[in-house]
């Protein structure tokens, strides 16, 4: 089997139907699709039901990375990917990346992503860069997880996982770690998924400026994940947090800078 794509799911039916026809309408590769629904009270098992190819489980969990590690654990595809019920996959992605796939000698493989809004609307098509740990780590987590492709053989069976209590970067920590492991990444140029961006998105909701301190609270534990990545697999000078916190801040400008430098130059 060529691919196992795996899709966590909490009352997001309103947008599954979507992300379950784009699986649907792939041609050309053998695929196995699991869903993973935490207990939806919407719409979701019905709009499900009309996908004949869905694999559909429902158990409380705590937390998307819980869902997607239970993916994990039943994948059977030699590639796996996980697809969020809010995205969809392009028509003949998997068929068009497959293809670079057979012959890479990647464990990770990750292509580019088209933003679009709520609606479906096309925003801008996003061209990632090569892989860099330096950007990765003191920038932002550039690869869409939407579109990125990991070996079974070396990352899930080798026991690769989220951490569960990672609730907004996990993925972040999960590219890193398998780097410090030293698994190999790939960047391919084809454009493999359409990334939603909209009110509920858990890595988009608590930007902009604000007063009140419940929105605070929720911002900073998300900004905290992104610190403990960058203490756990970065540069730390000092055992200050403050001192670190401006060294970071340096840190960010020079990677920004390198990620433009490495799209330019095409790498």
């Amino acid at each position: 089997m060529d691919f196992t794509i795996i899709t966590p799911n909490l009352n997001y039916g309103r947008f599954l139907g979507d992300c379950l026809a784009s699986v649907a309408a792939q041609e050309g590769v053998t695929l196995e699709h699991l869903v993973f629904d935490g207990g939806s009270t919407d719409d979701s098992a019905a709009v499900a039901s009309r996908f004949p190819h869905v694999q559909w489980s429902v158990e409380k969990d705590n937390g998307m990375s819980q869902a997607i590690n239970r993916g994990f654990d039943a994948a059977q595809g030699d590639w796996v990917m996980w697809l969020n019920a809010d995205d969809r996959l392009k028509p003949g992605a998997l068929l068009e990346i497959v293809a670079k796939l057979r012959t890479s000698t990647a464990d990770i493989v990750y292509g580019d992503f088209d933003l679009i809004d709520e609606s479906g609307s096309h925003l801008r098509t996003v061209r990632l860069p090569g892989w860099s740990p330096f950007v990765h780590v003191h920038h932002h987590c550039y690869i869409g997880s939407t579109a990125a492709f990991y070996r079974r053989s070396s990352v899930i069976a080798a026991g690769h996982r989220l951490r569960e209590d990672f609730r907004y970067v996990m993925d972040g920590e999960f590219y890193a770690r398998l780097h410090a492991a030293g698994l190999r990444f790939e960047h391919v140029p084809v454009t493999v998924a359409d990334f939603r961006l909209h009110g509920s998105n858990a890595s988009m909701r608590h930007l902009g400026k604000t007063r009140d301190l419940d929105t605070i609270l929720q911002a900073e534990r998300q900004h905290v994940e992104s610190r403990a990545i960058r203490r756990a697999y970065g540069t730390t000078l000092f055992d200050d947090p403050y001192l670190n916190g401006l060294i970071d801040g340096v840190l960010w400008i020079a990677a920004r800078s390198w990620k433009v430098a490495l799209r330019t130059l095409g790498k």
